[in-house]
């Protein structure tokens, strides 16, 4: 996004330079001077070019001559992006105060609402882009996705079948509408709909991808030749090798070839380049432990909110925090919200996630009893528009592990369920995900092993600074006694049994999660002790992992 700017730039950049292109219909121009549009060029071409400094100053220098001038504020907004959220949040707002019949400026606002988790805001803005330019691809699968994410599924099929017979090439609807009949449990849709995408070659990487994760295979498919085929041409791009190779570890490893399957996500997490800085946040768990001393919390026993609607399940990424959700949100009076970024943009507003130890310490001294209740009932406010009714909502978001601390000092009474799983399994299964940027840490196995024990180090903080307070569910007690182990998780929610928790794979509508396949099965035992397939490509993790490590 930060290198798209909408049609309307014709309108405003009066000069000969560059392609044009016609402005979309009823958004009406800008009356601003020559030396605007010359600077809204220059910005551009500095944009273009990544220097997002020179481009801000030059939007800056044409705010500072024309107050509010929309396209400035846009793509200053377009700037903050990635960058800084919430400021990108602020300029897309204000262009769209100022030229509310822009449905460029609407679509980019409803998509950083998208990244931050605000789907409420997202939604309406997305609607109202489509009111002003109804055949609008990009808006009709952005708001196809939002509905993905909040578990609507089978609201985003019309709008990705639209987008669709629109443009029949638009990698993003023909993957989105996979996505969707996939979150639905249509796994065989989905795949009819990726494999139409390999013949039409949209998109084919990544087409494969989705098509590898879609499923379980059992037999070897005739794209697997196909992916290795295309793995050897020589114009491929990083990028490309990254999902290639990553699909083609997915289905080697459900076949059960398990040394090809390792060699292909070693290939993956290369082309990807990811690098993680250990030191720093082995530095900010040491912060995170000083600060939050049991010390500092008995002065502090009555900050926040006494609700007990919100549960936080959480854990390493593929500890088993999916099936837990599905359990606890098949009972009638719990809602399963999926991953939540709220409770990380709160912690990224107030400083929590950055800074050294003094200056950690300050910014939590500085969370007043009237700040932390002002904070709590934001968030409740936002689970409330989730689910209106429910009696619990359940944020699984995995690495909410890092902010316990802020979450007891905002619910007292919330439900926090720590999932846990063979320190080595747990990891081996991370390592064969293709993670975005965000979890770097997963590109190497050594450091994958380092950072567990960083996680581990956290968590047993916590525990000790919470007693009681934490639940650890064990994903092998899970699977060795479902029975005992989801009562003992309900009765944790201070909810009665039912029954329906025993058949959480049956549930009605959509799962918006990377095991969306998985949890529609029974429970199963063949991924308790898997990384004995892997041994001799895994030492690297194993000696990290130190006494971590159950041989």
């Amino acid at each position: 996004m930060q290198n798209r700017l909408p049609p309307a730039w014709s309108k405003h950049l009066k000069t000969s330079s560059g392609p044009k292109v016609q402005a979309p219909p009823k958004v009406k121009p800008v009356t601003s001077g020559p030396e605007d549009s010359l600077l809204l060029r220059r910005a551009l071409e500095r944009q273009q070019a990544k220097d997002l400094v020179g481009a801000e100053d030059l939007c800056l220098r044409v705010l500072a001559r024309t107050p509010n001038h929309p396209l400035a504020l846009y793509i200053l907004g377009t700037l903050a992006v990635g960058h800084d959220d919430e400021m990108a949040l602020r300029y897309f707002a204000r262009a769209v105060g100022e030229e509310p019949r822009n449905p460029y400026y609407h679509l980019s606002l409803s998509q950083t609402y998208l990244k931050v988790g605000e789907y409420t805001p997202a939604v309406r803005h997305l609607r109202h882009a489509l009111e002003l330019k109804p055949n609008m691809v990009e808006a009709l699968c952005e708001l196809g996705r939002a509905y993905v994410e909040t578990d609507k599924a089978e609201m985003a099929l019309p709008l990705y079948e639209k987008a669709i017979g629109i443009d029949g090439s638009n990698s993003i609807a023909r993957r989105g509408l996979a996505s969707a009949l996939t979150s639905l449990g249509r796994m065989e849709d989905a795949g009819e709909h990726l494999r139409r995408a390999i013949e039409l070659r949209i998109a084919l990487p990544a087409a494969y991808n989705d098509f590898a994760h879609s499923r379980k295979f059992t037999e070897e498919p005739v794209e697997l030749a196909s992916i290795l085929t295309e793995l050897g041409d020589p114009r491929l791009d990083l990028e490309g090798a990254r999902q290639l190779h990553h699909a083609a570890g997915k289905i080697l490893n459900d076949l059960q070839r398990y040394e090809e399957a390792v060699e292909h996500f070693k290939k993956g997490k290369q082309a990807a380049a990811h690098k993680f800085d250990l030191e720093s946040y082995r530095s900010w768990v040491d912060s995170m432990i000083d600060v939050f001393s049991p010390e500092m919390l008995a002065g502090r026993t009555s900050y926040g909110n006494s609700s007990e609607v919100p549960v936080f399940v959480l854990g390493m990424p593929r500890s088993g925090t999916t099936l837990t959700e599905q359990i606890c949100a098949s009972h009638p009076s719990v809602h399963g919200a999926g991953e939540l970024s709220k409770l990380r943009r709160m912690a990224n507003g107030i400083g929590l996630r950055t800074g050294a130890t003094e200056t950690l310490r300050r910014t939590v001294l500085s969370i007043t009893p009237e700040l932390s209740s002002t904070l709590a009932a934001e968030h409740l406010s936002y689970l409330r528009e989730l689910a209106p009714n429910a009696l619990r909502v359940v944020d699984k978001t995995p690495h909410n592990f890092e902010l316990i601390g802020l979450i007891c000092l905002l619910f007292p009474r919330a439900r926090i369920i720590h999932c846990r799983r063979d320190a080595i399994d747990n990891c081996v299964s991370c390592f064969a995900l293709n993670f975005s940027e965000e979890h770097s840490y997963n590109s190497d196995l050594r450091v994958l092993g380092l950072y567990y024990r960083e996680y581990d180090r956290l968590m047993r903080h916590w525990e000790n600074v919470f007693p009681g307070r934490i639940l650890e569910s064990r994903y092998e007690t899970l699977i060795e006694d479902q029975e005992a182990q989801s009562r003992h998780l309900i009765d944790y929610l201070g909810l009665p049994w039912d029954e329906a928790c025993l058949r959480f794979f049956d549930r009605d509508g959509s799962v918006n999660t990377p095991s969306r396949w998985q949890v529609r099965q029974p429970i199963y035992t063949s991924s308790v002790k898997r990384w004995k397939n892997y041994e001799t490509q895994i030492q690297p993790l194993i000696q990290s992992l130190g006494d971590l490590a159950d041989i």
